[in-house]
């Protein structure tokens, strides 16, 4: 059965795009900071990495043309999709740490479990890995842990506040005691770092604790 032209001019259009040259990222603009923006535009998460990678480029944006950058220092980043997948964020960091003017200033992983792959290499590396909010709690003592950094909070400072408040809606610390607390959570590297600090917390304040997977 011969093809209709408009069969053939998608066809055509498709050998097109597949065939295109992915674009190369501008070279940054001289004396910049550099730094590897790792984002999941695809992958399970991507409805909500696509509006968090949007939200990092539109502020670093904004520092730029605002401010002129970081105390007069203009900032470049290089976007690179993970897929939230920690192989391809390790890929992405190696591909780009060299990048700019000095090499990366600090990698931004998106990732806690792309994080824990990256603590090691950014050490080793001098490059610090900021995990603002995510990432490994422990990595809050600089002392251990010089090039890692996830201020201003935690996961375990996450779970205490969240303990704080059931306590305060129950009238006191004292009032926790022998309560049952469920903890359901994301069965990966994120959704089990609060388990140490709630093993911390149950003894000292007397409630019962089980986690759900």
């Amino acid at each position: 059965m011969a093809w209709r032209a408009p069969a053939l001019a998608a066809v055509a259009l498709a050998a097109v795009v597949l065939c295109a040259p992915v674009a190369a990222a501008p070279e940054p603009p001289q004396g910049a900071q550099f730094f590897p923006h790792l984002v999941y535009r695809s992958g399970p998460y991507a409805p909500y990495g696509i509006p968090l990678a949007d939200g990092v480029a539109d502020y670093l944006t904004l520092v730029n043309r605002r401010d002129g950058g970081i105390g007069g220092v203009p900032i470049a980043w290089e976007e690179c999709d993970t897929g939230y997948n920690t192989d391809r964020g390790v890929d992405c960091y190696e591909r780009l740490k060299a990048k700019g003017p000095t090499g990366a200033a600090a990698v931004l992983p998106l990732s806690t479990g792309i994080t824990y792959a990256l603590i090691e290499r950014g050490a080793a590396d001098h490059i610090p890995v900021f995990s603002s909010g995510y990432g490994r709690a422990d990595v809050s003592d600089g002392r251990v842990f010089p090039y890692a950094v996830n201020a201003p909070a935690s996961y375990w400072t996450g779970i205490d506040a969240a303990i704080s408040h059931i306590a305060t809606e129950l009238g006191g610390t004292e009032r926790l005691r022998g309560r049952k607390i469920a903890y359901v959570y994301h069965d990966s590297a994120f959704g089990k770092e609060p388990l140490p600090m709630l093993e911390a917390l149950r003894g000292p304040l007397g409630f019962e604790m089980r986690s759900f997977p």
